[in-house]
């Protein structure tokens, strides 16, 4: 074991670097199955007239904006998390012990743009995670909200809270309410922020869509006050739902979407489920899946219907992660802190891997080592942390 001091983004994070161990498993390897049985169906309008009222109401707020008036400071890694990454951080002392709101997936400026302009999406280089709200430390979903992370040394190490609501009332008194996912994973590609909705499929938002609401009212209160004021949890920002995207499958049970991922060389989007061997209550007991969804040629939407182009059973459980990159998988257990690489020509692997561990993003780096970002949900132990995408590759 060896400690490695990384300077990132104008943060130090101490890296404890521990030799990865893998071993090849023969016998759990994921078997093909019809992607034919499993489709999307995409609209991407749903909203407009709402939306285009509270536009017209409430003015938006462009993401530099956001970013300029960021209000909270990240930290570095302190924590030893019992495995070797390349840099990161912690989020501020409040939320790091915040035990109603939980970090779930987590996406970035380099798969909105891929490489281009250094990975700047509206002048800065992001990090991006989305957050599940319960009602009280031990109560059921309430909410859902994002976070802007800046990521690069010319900008203050700052993030922002926006949260996510979806559009109600009409085109004369236009409204919003609290969108209860999990948000267990999460794509932003081109404009477009797409949020796992775990038993229907996907919402999608449009990051050039970010209203500003007041910030006054009470903690408790959401949406139109009056025709001038509009509050969001004392939220400055709050970024609309636009569309939706439902999955539907003609053989065995829906799927499950408990984490998603972009895949920019195959420019489409994989899932994968949380499911367990046996025993559970609040989760299917069986095989998870995960599939692919192509978008449409040239853009970074998808087709008013798309059919999956690949799909698999996995031997894994307690999935909570996903990455796929040049027909290479990566698949993160949480409940056996182990992460799994596997390919169709060379097998499988498995890496150990953090603990609490969630969703997964594959970051792209023109000139320095390809990278992939990951993070841990537990209360006091909110670590965003990359590693070097060749050290898990097998």
């Amino acid at each position: 074991m060896r400690v490695l001091a990384v300077v990132a983004a104008g943060v130090t994070v101490a890296a404890t670097l521990v030799t990865a161990t893998t071993s090849a498993s023969a016998a759990a390897a994921p078997a093909t199955l019809p992607a034919g049985q499993f489709t999307l169906s995409a609209n991407y309008h749903q909203f407009d007239a709402v939306n285009s009222a509270l536009v017209s109401t409430l003015g938006t707020a462009a993401v530099h904006t956001v970013m300029d008036n960021a209000n909270h400071d990240r930290t570095g890694i302190t924590d030893s998390l019992g495995i070797s990454y390349e840099t990161g951080f912690s989020f501020d002392s409040g939320d790091d012990n915040d035990c109603t709101n939980y970090p779930q997936g987590i996406t970035t400026s380099r798969d909105a743009i891929g490489t281009a302009n250094s990975g700047n999406y509206d002048g800065h280089q992001l990090i991006l995670v989305s957050w599940y709200t319960k009602d009280g430390c031990d109560g059921a979903s309430s909410r859902s909200r994002i976070t802007l992370v800046d990521w690069d040394a010319t900008y203050p190490n700052k993030y922002r809270k926006v949260l996510l609501v979806e559009p109600t009332g009409t085109t004369a008194a236009p409204d919003f309410k609290d969108i209860k996912i999990h948000a267990g994973g999460v794509s932003w590609f081109g404009d477009y922020l797409y949020v796992a909705d775990t038993g229907r499929g996907m919402r999608v938002f449009d990051m050039r869509k970010i209203l500003k609401t007041n910030t006054g009212g009470t903690a408790a209160q959401i949406g139109r006050q009056n025709a001038t004021t509009y509050y969001a949890h004392n939220y400055a920002y709050v970024l609309p739902q636009i569309g939706t995207i439902t999955a539907a499958t003609t053989s065995g049970t829906n799927l499950a979407w408990s984490s998603i991922s972009l895949d920019r060389v195959s420019r489409s989007i994989v899932m994968t489920e949380y499911t367990c061997a046996s025993g559970c209550a609040d989760y299917p007991n069986r095989p998870p899946r995960a599939v692919r969804f192509p978008f449409a040629a040239g853009v970074t939407t998808f087709a008013a219907s798309t059919t999956a182009s690949q799909a698999l059973q996995l031997p894994w459980y307690k999935l909570n992660g996903v990455a796929s990159h040049n027909n290479r998988w990566w698949f993160n257990s949480s409940g056996a802190k182990q992460l799994y690489y596997w390919t169709p020509s060379a097998g499988s692997h498995t890496y150990a891997w953090v603990s609490g561990g969630e969703s997964i993003s594959y970051w792209e780096d023109a000139t320095e080592a390809d990278l992939l970002w990951s993070l841990q949900e537990q209360v006091g132990h909110r670590n965003v942390f990359a590693v070097k995408q060749a050290d898990f590759d097998g």
